[in-house]
């Protein structure tokens, strides 16, 4: 009796870590880009409200939110020419040589580009994969494919967190354990941007297909 309490405590403790990390997962992020946009906003704030009080003698409310949200479509638009991207590269080639930032910033940024431009940045195919245990399926997407030496194809997945899928999971799966499927990636995106309230009828006749 003592041990199958222990057992279930356990498995409470698990479950609720795991939820937790979860958590983490999804807010980490989205927290971290809020955190930043807010520093900008105040910082350009800071700057322009005593000049605009020097020039005009009154504050501008939004008057930092408006210039940051202009900046950030400058550097869009920067990033999209040919000098801007050749500055962008001389950057990035920068931060390479800083040990663990690389790693970290040139995998977010790889996942963020594959969002931003699905078919140009590397995802082949929308798939459902048996995930995170047996009997139950997740919308993942495939990354990469490849052949052991016996023949066996191999498939790198990503299996996005929602609402947020900028996280998530990497699975390397056989290609008998994945359900292949003709939905697009931006369809696929909806659906685990939206978690679930845009459902995809072939997932449902796939699923049921599979029962």
């Amino acid at each position: 009796m003592e041990h199958t309490k222990k057992t279930s405590r356990r498995q409470v403790g698990k479950k609720l870590r795991a939820q937790f990390i979860a958590g983490i997962v999804i807010v980490v992020p989205i927290g971290a880009a809020i955190l930043i946009l807010r520093w900008l906003f105040l910082a350009i704030d800071d700057i322009l409200q005593p000049v605009a009080q020097s020039l005009l003698g009154y504050t501008i409310p939004g008057l930092g939110l408006g210039i940051t949200v202009v900046l950030i479509y400058l550097i869009g638009v920067v990033a999209t020419n040919v000098i801007g991207r050749r500055l962008i590269r001389y950057g990035e080639s920068l931060l390479a040589r800083v040990p663990l930032f690389r790693y970290l910033y040139t995998g977010i940024r790889q996942i963020l580009q594959s969002f931003a431009t699905p078919r140009e940045g590397g995802f082949l195919q929308v798939v459902l994969v048996e995930f995170p245990k047996k009997g139950m399926r997740a919308i993942g997407f495939v990354t990469s494919e490849s052949r052991v030496e016996s023949g066996e194809k191999l498939l790198s997945v990503f299996i996005p967190t929602s609402p947020n899928p900028t996280s998530g999971y990497l699975e390397i799966v056989r290609e008998e354990d994945i359900i292949r499927t003709s939905i697009s990636i931006d369809d696929a995106l909806k659906m685990v941007l939206s978690a679930g309230k845009v459902s995809l009828q072939e997932v449902t006749d796939r699923l049921g297909a599979e029962s």
